[in-house]
């Protein structure tokens, strides 16, 4: 399954499939604050990646909640690991959805300082932070789609999604963006 829209200079690509297969430029991973591995997406990574991928990021002192770091990519077919930290969902926290789209925001501007021109996410906050995926999706490709709209380093900005329903939220959410 895949679904892709172009904006300008990028391509915004939805796929099926394990980020960890990923040959892009830089994947992304859905860290935890303290950067040095966890379950889900975060675990998945740095188990494929290697113990020098934990080596690094203990050197980086963490990441604040809508922030990103960058790494090597080890083992990895990406080159560089973009940590961002998504939010912990709290419906009553009128700041969660800007966390998320920060930690989207922030990462596409990680990848333009470092010279990257493709990128690949996961659906970050959505498993263990609990954000529902159609209100992250909605998050997530607005800001990505605006983010393509006023650059053109980036060529392409991959959405990795792991199960088919999420894959569909995407795909419904990537519809109602206009080029």
């Amino acid at each position: 399954m895949t679904n892709q829209l172009q904006i300008h200079d990028t391509l915004i690509d939805l796929t099926q499939g394990d980020i960890t297969d990923q040959d892009t430029d830089a994947i992304v991973n859905a860290a935890n604050s303290s950067l040095l591995g966890g379950g889900g997406v975060d675990g998945a990574i740095h188990r494929a990646a290697g113990p020098d991928l934990l080596r690094e990021t203990r050197t980086l002192g963490g990441c604040q909640t809508g922030d990103a770091k960058i790494t090597k990519g080890y083992r990895l077919k990406a080159r560089y690991v973009i940590h961002a930290v998504g939010p912990i969902y709290r419906p009553s926290d009128p700041n969660v959805a800007n966390l998320l789209a920060s930690a989207y925001q922030r990462s596409l501007e990680v990848a333009v300082e470092n010279g990257l021109e493709s990128v690949a996410f996961p659906s970050i906050s959505t498993g263990a932070y609990g954000y529902p995926v159609e209100k992250a999706a909605a998050i997530a490709l607005k800001t990505v789609s605006d983010f393509a709209r006023v650059q053109d380093q980036i060529k392409l900005i991959r959405f990795v999604l792991f199960d088919p329903l999420t894959w569909r939220v995407y795909d419904q959410a990537l519809r109602q963006i206009s080029p």
